[in-house]
């Protein structure tokens, strides 16, 4: 989504960002969630090397 954004998360929590961009996390992997850190990254290449092992 494009920012800066302001969330409010269902516990009440409140993330702001003054990117540009913003891309929220889905697979709850980021260190920042509810933002994404790109941490899915590193998961999906885990899954190719282990499906080329096999």
């Amino acid at each position: 989504m494009r920012g800066p954004v302001r969330m409010t998360g269902d516990d009440g929590r409140v993330v702001v960002s003054d990117r540009v961009v913003v891309a929220v996390c889905r697979c709850r992997l980021s260190s920042i969630h509810p933002l994404c850190d790109t941490s899915h990254r590193a998961l999906r290449k885990r899954g190719h090397e282990s499906q080329d092992d096999s």
